[in-house]
Order: structure tokens, then sequence, then C-alpha cells
């Protein structure tokens, strides 16, 4: 089969946030880029973000970029890398202006500065030491993720990036070196491989929340750049670490910001009681995620749920009164009633926990270059090969992602990726040849499903793959549970290479499509019940009842996972910052 191939200075898998930051950054500077997207760029999952994106503006109450970081340090359970967290933090209050320059259409204060919420694990440091809340979130409403994402999206189309619009890239192109030199990719209108032949490559392909069977994440989000990096040969880091975002619509599983605790909204038990205030004395309902989600199970399992089944608790908002409702939070009101049955200006929202956000992902530094460990050194860069945004892992959140600091990131460490391409294709301004085989890994993939028989249906594969993970990998975690997981993965995963599918046309394959993507998920899914099977501590998201407590000295190190042995080695978290004093260590309490 002749495979056409398209040559490009720099390619983009992933049209969401982290994506078009850097493809705008690579336009602009002139480069002939190309962007793949699973589906037009802007239902990437960047639209679903609600709350905002944090940055020290300062604009209702003193704030300063050091609190930032040390809130985002303290929220990483002391596993993210200072220096990428000092760089984000004080990039933080340009990043956004930036994105208003664009044309983002922030809400306004009275001023009409850019208006700022408070958010989960966000501090100020009062005059008598003490850290309270502080308005740090900066908002479109509760539509955040999808005014930055249609900003985003405006400025590349005037920077004239290269749209391939319902593309799926299948695998990393790398050359006998070792260096990256292109991917191969799928064309869903046609059924068609092609080989994007290119100087540098950025994955920013999103999260994988989908090996769970509770998500807030959208049903494209299936960990795809993670899975081409680890069939290369490139190592998944801290793949232990899910958050579970505290509030997603019971039942439902849809996303409701922690932007309703930050406008005042409170959670209840079945008593009717503020139980936040037992886990969380200070800052009560804007506690850092992994501990409100804790918190709220432990009420759940301790019979102070709600319903008939007791099996969620409610968020309150109804005392905000419908103004600050409809000003505020109209999304939040429209899912409520449409997936919940409830209008939040008259009663509560039921929730409960759901998979929300992945910590780990592909090794990055915070210039966006991917590290990998070669001989006694932990971290030396791939060349050619660039990730940024939740497939990446710079790592900036640590064991745990404050709220806001994800769209942040997106931006932050794009326009970084972006910058570092520029330099490494100015130096090396020639396209290295491809291998004479570069698509044949990939062909063969579709082959097998082409010709595959007596296999099992994709669906169910998957769905067995989500019920272990979600059972397995939850918000509490122990040695049984987790070998019992790790186990049966295994055997999900050799079912999962012979999955089939009936359909075998080429035209808009849905079917084909499915199949690629569960070959991604599984990787995903091995790489997390592996990973979390090692960690014997607790510290941010992964928290275990054998091991309630954080082990640094043991522990503060960073998992990394690679495919061939299933094997685990770790490395060093970066504790020193690029400029100001380290934040050491200390007992993580809210």
């Amino acid at each position: 089969m002749a495979v056409t191939t398209r040559k490009f200075d720099a390619v983009v898998v992933g049209g969401g946030g982290a994506g078009l930051r850097a493809a705008l950054q690579l336009a602009e500077a002139g480069l002939k880029t190309a962007v793949l997207s699973k589906v037009f760029p802007t239902r990437s999952h960047t639209v679903a973000a609600q709350g905002g994106i944090s940055a020290s503006l300062g604009n209702v109450q003193e704030d300063k970029w050091e609190w930032h970081m040390y809130d985002t340090v303290k929220g990483s359970d002391w596993l993210g890398d200072q220096d990428a967290i000092e760089f984000m933090c004080r990039q933080a209050p340009e990043a956004v202006v930036e994105l208003e320059h664009f044309g983002m259409p922030f809400d306004r204060v009275d001023s009409g500065k850019i208006y700022q919420r408070p958010f989960g694990g966000h501090t100020r440091v009062a005059e008598d030491g003490r850290r309270l809340p502080v308005e740090r979130a900066c908002a479109v409403a509760d539509r955040t993720g999808h005014a930055m994402l249609h900003a985003l999206y405006q400025r590349n189309v005037r920077a004239r990036s290269q749209f391939f619009v319902e593309w799926m890239a299948l695998d990393l192109v790398r050359d006998a070196d070792g260096d990256v030199v292109g991917v191969t990719a799928l064309e869903m209108e046609t059924g068609e491989v092609s080989v994007f032949h290119a100087k540098a490559v950025l994955f920013a392909t999103g999260g994988a929340g989908r090996i769970y069977a509770s998500s807030t994440n959208a049903f494209i989000n299936t960990g795809d750049g993670l899975g081409m990096s680890v069939r290369a040969g490139i190592p998944l880091e801290d793949m232990e670490f899910w958050q579970f975002h505290p509030t997603g619509v019971a039942g439902a599983g849809v996303l409701i910001t922690e932007g309703v605790r930050g406008e005042g909204g409170i959670l209840l038990n079945a008593n009717g009681e503020r139980f936040m205030e037992r886990y969380a004395p200070t800052v009560k309902d804007l506690a850092s995620r992994d501990v409100v989600s804790r918190a709220m199970a432990q009420e759940i399992y301790e019979g102070r749920g709600c319903g008939k089944d007791k099996d969620h608790v409610v968020l309150k908002l109804d005392h905000r009164g419908p103004e600050v409702i409809n000003k505020r939070l109209p999304g939040i009101r429209e899912i409520a009633i449409k997936f919940a049955g409830v209008d939040p200006i008259k009663e509560p929202i039921p929730v409960v926990p759901t998979c929300h956000y992945m910590m780990g992902g592909i090794p990055t530094n915070y210039k966006g270059e991917v590290v990998v460990p070669v001989g006694s050194s932990p971290e030396v860069p791939v060349r050619g090969f660039y990730a940024a945004g939740e497939c990446a892992c710079a790592s900036v959140h640590g064991a745990n992602r404050l709220g806001t600091n994800s769209l942040l990131d997106l931006v932050v460490f794009g326009k970084s990726a972006g910058n570092s391409m520029i330099d490494y294709i100015k130096a090396n301004p020639e396209h290295k040849p491809l291998p004479a085989d570069a698509a044949d890994f990939s062909l063969a993939r579709i082959a097998r499903l082409d010709n595959q028989t007596g296999g099992e249906e994709v669906a169910v594969v998957r769905n067995d793959m989500q019920k272990i993970v979600q059972k397995h990998a939850g918000v509490f975690r122990t040695q049984e549970v987790l070998a019992e997981g790790v186990a049966q993965i295994k055997a999900v995963a050799e079912r999962a290479a012979r999955t089939q599918i009936k359909d075998k046309s080429k035209v808009f394959n849905t079917a084909r499509i499915e199949a690629l993507e569960m070959e991604n998920l599984i990787e995903v899914a091995l790489a997390t019940l592996t990973a979390a099977e090692a960690r014997k501590e607790s510290r941010g998201a992964h928290s275990r009842d054998d091991f309630p407590d954080r082990d640094d000295a043991n522990w503060m190190k960073h998992s990394l996972y690679l495919k061939d042995e299933s094997a685990l080695q770790y490395k060093p978290v970066h504790t020193e910052p690029l400029t100001v004093e380290a934040v050491p260590p200390q007992k993580r309490v809210y």
C-alpha cells in the first residue's frame, strides 16, 4: 500500500489549548506548521474547563506569584518539580494578559480589570501570618475553557496554521539514532494512512480519563499520546496519580466546577452538616481536591451519604441567590437541570467524586522537551520530541493538581514548548531522513484489525478495563486491591491484543478508530495500576489505607513506567526552584 508523505517544519498532535498555543508560536515564527486533531479544534476537551485560569494579578486583593508557587508545591504534596512550578507561576500574569489581548472575553470587576474568584487550595498570607483563601482564578463565567479555546483557534487561523481535522495520529516515527522525525496518522474520511515528516513533533493529546468507568472526561480522551510514546520506547511518569474531582453529578459524571464553591457553594451530608469544617477547618470547602474527595468518600462510607442509596453528598448553592447563579454560573445551572434534574436556585445538586485529571504523563522539563533516562542521567532530551498540557508531566502538578492550574499549564508550557521547537529547528534546519519502514508498524496494526477473526468486541474489552480501573485504582487503595487489579488488567491487555471489528470499510469507520483508541487506553491502564501498586505511601491523590502517611525518605521520587518489561524506574524530584528559595516539605493541612 503506497503511503503519502507530507512534509512540515513542525507537527503538533492535538488541537486543544496546549496544541493551539504551541502551534500559534510556531506559525507566527514563519514555520510551516501542521495541527492534527481527532475532532474540530474547538471541540477539544479544553472546551469543557469551567472554573478559571490562575494568575496572581491581584485585581481583587493582594496576591504574589510566590504565594501561587507555594500553593502549587503544597498542592502537589511535594512531588512537583519546583523549577517548573516557579516558571509557570511567574509566567501566569503575562499569559493571562496575553489571552486577553488575543480577545478572550474575561468577566470584569467594577474597576474594569479581569474578574477573579477564589478556588480550592489557593491562598494569600494575611498580616497575622495565616493563609486565607484568595481570588486568583480569572474566569469567563463558568465557561473559561470554551472562551480560551475559541480565542486560540481564531489566532491560529490568522497565523495560517494548517489544520488536519478528523485525523488520528497512530505512531511516533523515530530513526536509528532515536530522534523523532514524524508521526503516522489516519485520515478518518478516507481510511488512508499518511506519514507526517517533521523537523520537530509536539504531543498535546490531552488526558486519558476514559480508563475509568466514571469520568468527567470526553469520549475522545483516550491517552493517544501516551500510547504512542510508550510503544516507541518512551517511559511514562507518575501514572499512579489521578485526580478525582469532588463534584461530578451523581450518576452522570458530568463536571460541576469548583467555581461553585469559589462562589460560596457548600457541601452537606445527609444530616445537613457542612462536614468540610471537620476535615479542613481553615479553608473548609476550598481545600485541595484530593482532600475534599477523600472527605466526601469518607462521609459516604460511614453512612452519611444522601439519597435513597446513601451514595452521594449534596452541593448547596441556593443561598447565593438567582442573581449570582445566573451571572457567574449559568452553565452549571443548565447542567444541574439537565443531568441531575434539580434547579440549584431552589435545591442542592447531588455530587460524588469522579475521575477528572491525569497528573502523570510523558516526562518533560519546563522547556517542553521530552526527557528520558540514559545511562546514569535521569533526564536526557529526546531530539525532535516535545509535549505539553495534560499528556505531559513537567511536573508542575506532582501528586495532586490545584484547580485552575490546568488551563495555565496549557498556555505556559504550550508557548514554552513552541519556543523550544523554534530554537531546535533553527539549529537543525534540514529534515532528517525518514526510516524506510516508517509506516510499517502502523499499517501492521490496522491490518491486524482488518484480518482478525475470533476476537472479542472492542466495547466488551473496554468496559471490563474501565470496571477494573474504577474498582482497583479509586479514591482509596490497598495492597490487596491493587495487586488484584494488576493481575486483572494484564489479562485484559492480552484480550485487547485480539479485539476484532465487524466493519472493515474505509470511510469514517468509527469502529476502527475506537479499536485503535482502545490500544492506547490499555497502555495507560497498565501503567496506572503497575505504578500505583508499587508506591507504598499515601501522597496527594494516591491514598492507601495500608500506608496512610507520606514517606519522603523512600518515596519523594517520580515513577517511570516502561512498557517492554512492565518495569518501573525512579528519578529524583527537582526540589530547587530557578531563582527563589525552595519550599521545604511539611505536613499538608488545610
